[in-house]
């Protein structure tokens, strides 16, 4: 897996998700509809219309893949470099409008003290995400209030809202310059979150020029300092749709990382909303 090097200079000033994958610069002040994502140009001289159409082209990639579940490693290393790992499971339902966000649930299988853990996720654009954790030693759904969405999800150095945070039309978007990393030619555009209540002021998003893809995200606090950095690599085709396998989160601030290395992925499941509703939490076993 090849390691990235650190930013450039301009960007060494900064450093964030997940997920990865997000774009436009324009659309809280100019008032530009979602379908104008369609027709961004990415060779625009305004930054805040270049930003957002480069974002745009990343969203577009992940269009249509319907359903997918995959299994994963999830690796906490703490400060000293001692390591514990989890075993989990993603289940996600692609929403068809850039109006909606998608449905997800993580399911925690290992080890025995969060075996049943789940977190049920509807994102929504500028609304408040719904988001219910299942702790099954208590056999209880906690409601995850927006003002908490920015904490620590069980531990790692992923926050709640890190596993809503893709939705296109969450933030506002600049394009600040094209760079390299490890050789590899990407552009670096500037993300902002619009819902209320983020842990993060801002965004730095590196999307690559060949198969337009989110290869790095550096996240700033709520005082702009930086705060983590994630990347992503292993990236694999699965007929058109594209996925990363690892995903390693660096948290400046305390030095503890997150990995997430992921199995192959399975887009043959039929999943409708009926498997995403707080109900099944529940009955996960």
């Amino acid at each position: 897996m090849p390691r990235m090097t650190p930013p450039s200079p301009e960007s060494g000033r900064t450093h964030h998700l997940f997920l990865a994958a997000l774009a436009l610069g324009v659309l809280g002040s100019t008032g530009m509809l979602p379908a104008a994502a369609q027709d961004a140009d990415v060779n625009a001289t305004d930054p805040q219309e270049k930003g957002f159409a480069l974002a745009a082209r990343v969203d577009r990639t992940d269009r249509g893949f319907g359903s997918s579940r995959v299994s994963a490693t999830m690796i906490l290393r703490n400060a000293a470099g001692q390591e514990t790992s989890r075993e989990l499971a993603f289940r996600t339902l692609e929403r068809e409008t850039e109006e909606v966000g998608d449905k997800s649930l993580v399911i925690f299988k290992t080890p025995r003290d969060v075996e049943g853990t789940a977190l049920l996720s509807h994102a929504k654009i500028l609304d408040p995400d719904d988001q219910w954790l299942y702790l099954p030693a208590l056999k209880r759904v906690k409601r995850i209030s927006s003002a908490n969405k920015s904490g620590p999800f069980v531990g790692s150095e992923f926050a709640f809202e890190d596993f809503t945070s893709t939705e296109l039309n969450k933030y506002t978007y600049r394009y600040l310059e094209s760079t390299e990393i490890d050789g590899m030619a990407v552009d670096v555009v500037e993300c902002t979150p619009r819902y209320e209540n983020s842990g993060y002021t801002r965004l730095k998003c590196y999307y690559d020029q060949e198969i337009y893809q989110t290869r790095r995200i550096e996240f700033f606090d709520r005082k702009d300092s930086l705060l983590k950095t994630l990347d992503i690599t292993d990236y694999r085709d699965y007929d058109g749709v594209w996925r990363g396998h690892r995903m390693h989160m660096v948290n400046h601030q305390t030095n503890k990382e997150t990995d997430i290395v992921y199995d192959d992925f399975d887009f043959s499941m039929a999943y409708d909303d009926g498997d995403f509703v707080k109900g099944v939490l529940n009955r996960i076993r």
